[in-house]
């Protein structure tokens, strides 16, 4: 990987002039570059920057967070999805605020021990607020690597980004290590992409880019094919009253855990309705929706009922509009319904 050994004055260079401002950048304190950073995991810049400003309003410190009701926490998440990493960021400012006396962790080492932190993100923090010359590997970075060096490695193996790790350590400038590592993340999402062409008369490496030189852009770099998704067929009951419309709280582990849901079951295992006392002539077929998870595809069909005097089963409730808007997290996996349900509730917004 020598290629890499001439990346890092033009890319300092190039991000100077190109690095998008945001708010984590501007201010990056190590709480601040953490939150973002969690948030940012699968997750797009743009969709990320509401969410971390009322995030920070929310819970402007580790006390902060440390401190916030669990439903507070899931409600300032709402619609980021993959909701252990909101779970995980609290049970680390917990950690935090036992471990390390309320003060961030000023070493790479104790930065990783935190709850759901992993490598990228240990060496995220710890170059972009602690100056500590350490890599940060992410789908970006390794990305941009496998196309400069011209490596067909599979991206997605422990091995390549072991290798791409070592690589970039020995040439991280030790003055500039932060912004080293967001010049690379910056590179890979807003020239070297991922899907479609790369901008690459952008580029601060197409001189020595070897993907470029050799014309095998549309090689790299290579990646295991993913596993096919299971499909589920599932029913979505929309049930109201004068009280608002029923939600019920998913388990405490497993997909979307201990958040608020329209009750749903699998298509052909149906018991929602009879526990209800529903029959099939009260419900009607309001319409269909999907929603990808990263293994599983939902593919729901949507019923609604309306009813009066109904004893909700344990662990559910019935959600105002005021409720539903400010207290209750229902995902996003059940969006294609949400203007339905506000217009029974009689609002949109």
């Amino acid at each position: 990987m020598d290629e890499l050994e001439q990346l890092p004055i033009p890319l300092l260079v190039w991000y100077r002039e190109n690095a998008r401002v945001l708010p984590w950048r501007t201010h990056p304190t190590p709480y601040r570059v953490w939150v973002s950073e969690i948030m940012l995991q699968q997750t797009r810049v743009a969709a990320v920057l509401d969410y971390y400003r009322r995030f920070l309003e929310s819970a402007p410190t580790v006390a902060d967070l440390a401190a916030l009701p669990e439903d507070a926490l899931m409600k300032l998440w709402q619609g980021l999805g993959y909701y252990s990493r909101a779970r995980n960021l609290q049970k680390a400012a917990r950690q935090i605020m036992e471990q390390f006396g309320g003060v961030f962790p000023n070493t790479y080492e104790d930065i990783r021990s935190l709850a759901g932190v992993g490598d990228y993100t240990a060496g995220a923090i710890a170059s972009i607020a602690f100056g500590i010359p350490v890599p940060a590997v992410d789908g970006n970075v390794l990305r941009v690597a496998a196309r400069i060096t011209g490596d067909s490695g599979d991206i997605t193996s422990p091995a390549m980004k072991k290798k791409v790790t070592a690589a970039l350590q020995a040439v991280i400038p030790a003055g500039e290590p932060g912004n080293f590592n967001q010049a690379m993340m910056e590179l890979g999402a807003t020239v070297c992409l991922p899907n479609g062409a790369p901008q690459c008369d952008k580029c601060p490496a197409a001189s020595f880019c070897r993907a470029l030189v050799e014309d095998r852009i549309g090689e790299l770099p290579v990646k295991a094919p993913k596993k096919a998704r299971r499909m589920e067929e599932r029913r979505v009951y929309l049930i109201f009253s004068d009280d608002g419309v029923a939600l019920r709280r998913r388990p405490g582990k497993g997909l979307l855990a201990g958040l608020w849901e329209y009750p749903n079951e699998l298509a052909g295992e149906e018991t929602i309705p009879d526990a209800l006392g529903l029959s099939p002539a009260d419900l009607e077929l309001v319409g269909t929706g999907r929603h990808i998870f990263t293994h599983i595809e939902w593919r729901m069909t949507a019923y609604t009922a309306r009813t009066e005097g109904l004893a909700l089963p344990e662990g559910w409730v019935w959600a105002d509009r005021e409720a539903l808007a400010r207290e209750y997290a229902v995902p996003n996996a059940f969006q294609a319904f949400s203007e339905y349900v506000k217009g029974k509730l009689g609002y949109f917004s």
